[in-house]
């Protein structure tokens, strides 16, 4: 935590989006082992911004709910392109704070780690995480339809569907077992559905696209003991995983930290294909 840089006022996109979670609907104690969290984030890409050796830029904000003391910020950017666009800001906002940052692919899992770990500790880290705006206005749209407040939303969204005579949750094959997919990109999610309506035409009509979000399905997995939860599984945005592929050298392997690089989390392992669902199916 030596090198965290205090980004203030420069960095408030990040500070504004610590968000109560929300619309844990169906996530309803015992928490999951924080390894099988672990498990559970570690495969999705994201993206932060840092400095030159490769530890996250922060924001110092007043603890809320306490007087005094303030925690550190790091923003979590679920695109790519709106960290860069970030660093793009600061290059007219703080020429001299911007010709040290750049974005860092990490691993979700990584970074949630590193937040647990510092609770309680003088510098403290607290993690913003910044949806892209599209899929925010998707969730909107999906809650206005569903005859929900719009603006009740809050947070990264992650899409799911149900469908069948009793509305039951898509799923699909994971191993032996059924896993409910959220989906960071409501596109892949109706990439999934369309390829299932081919094989299932007789539930077609019955699809439904929902959504929750992020924080509320991390908190789930802290706190509370219900089997979809332990069921969940998150999908990557197809455009992060592509990406990272780009960065792939010749050889296919990711280039490894340099000595006295200080960056805690590690870029998540690279699937051989995209996630691809196979015979999704109602389930209760």
């Amino acid at each position: 935590m030596k090198s965290l840089v205090r980004l203030g006022a420069v960095f408030g996109i990040v500070a504004s989006t610590l968000l109560v979670p929300s619309l844990t609907r169906n996530m309803s104690a015992l928490a999951l082992p924080d390894q099988k969290v672990l498990e559970k984030l570690r495969p999705v890409p994201v993206f932060t911004i840092t400095d030159a050796q490769g530890a996250p830029l922060t924001a110092s904000v007043p603890k809320q709910g306490q007087s005094g003391g303030n925690v550190f910020v790091a923003g979590v950017f679920i695109s790519q392109r709106d960290a860069q666009a970030v660093v793009e800001r600061l290059k007219t906002q703080n020429p001299q704070l911007a010709a040290s940052a750049r974005v860092l692919p990490v691993s979700l899992g990584e970074m949630y780690q590193f937040s647990q770990s510092s609770k309680g500790k003088p510098e403290e880290v607290q993690l913003a995480y910044v949806p892209t705006s599209v899929q925010v206005e998707s969730a909107k749209t999906l809650l206005q339809q569903g005859g929900q407040k719009p603006n009740e939303f809050s947070g990264v969204p992650l899409f799911y569907a149900t469908g069948g005579p009793e509305n039951g949750y898509i799923t699909i094959k994971q191993g032996q077992q059924e896993a409910i997919p959220l989906f960071f990109n409501k596109e892949d999610l109706q990439g999934m559905l369309d390829r299932f309506k081919q094989q299932q035409p007789n539930i077609a009509a019955s699809i439904k696209i929902e959504v929750v979000n992020l924080e509320g399905v991390l908190e789930a997995m802290r706190t509370q003991d219900n089997p979809l939860v332990n069921n969940v599984i998150l999908m990557p945005p197809r455009e992060s995983l592509e990406y990272l592929r780009s960065l792939q050298p010749a050889g296919g392997n990711q280039p490894q930290p340099g000595p006295g690089r200080t960056s805690p989390a590690p870029t998540p392992p690279l699937p051989s294909q995209s996630p691809a669902p196979s015979q999704p199916r109602p389930s209760r």
